[in-house]
């Protein structure tokens, strides 16, 4: 394991500090549960079906109403 130096404000080294005294664990045990989610939950994949169905238009809640009225 690297250790690593990180800067935090007082407010929040002061919870960390209490939520480690209430679960039992080390104030670098809890930073390291937290980066370790977070990389899990920014890894994932997005479903196949996001984009799906995109239609190429930046401008479609601006010209919904007109977009609607027209025949193709």
């Amino acid at each position: 394991m690297k250790q690593t130096t990180i800067y935090l404000p007082e407010e929040i080294e002061a919870s960390l500090q209490e939520l480690a005294k209430k679960r039992g664990n080390s104030i670098s045990e809890l930073i390291e549960e937290v980066i370790d989610d977070y990389l899990i939950k920014t890894s994932q994949k997005l479903p196949n079906s996001m984009g799906m169905g995109a239609s190429g238009r930046s401008n479609l809640s601006s010209k919904a109403e007109q977009l609607l009225l027209t025949e193709d």
